[in-house]
């Protein structure tokens, strides 16, 4: 029987190890806020700029976007769709959407 040779042993682990760093990497650059935004997308366009009948998100100001998400998720605002979305939503979340809507 062979013995394996220490490149043999060797690249694989190496190979191992590089994978690890690469998805590391991606991962903390696609962080929470990306996410969030990456799902208000489909319905209000990319960085909230919609083209279609659904209002865009884009430039809104912090405050404004506050108060909307809350009354969505206290159900003072009537909605069919982002009553639901806005419960799923921390304060946190909203407060990072919000700033990061508010840049675009």
């Amino acid at each position: 029987m062979k013995t394996p040779s220490i490149v043999n042993i060797t690249l694989p682990i190496i190979y191992l190890i590089m994978s690890l760093f690469c998805s590391l990497s991606f991962a903390q650059t696609v962080n929470r806020t990306t996410m969030l935004s990456n799902s208000c997308a489909a319905c209000h366009g990319t960085d909230g700029k919609s083209a279609d009948s659904i209002p865009s998100i884009a430039g809104k100001s912090v405050n404004y976007f506050i108060e909307t998400m809350h009354a969505f998720r206290n159900g003072s605002r009537p909605s069919t769709v982002m009553i639901r979305h806005a419960i799923g939503y921390s304060d946190d979340d909203i407060k990072r959407l919000a700033d990061y809507f508010s840049k675009q």
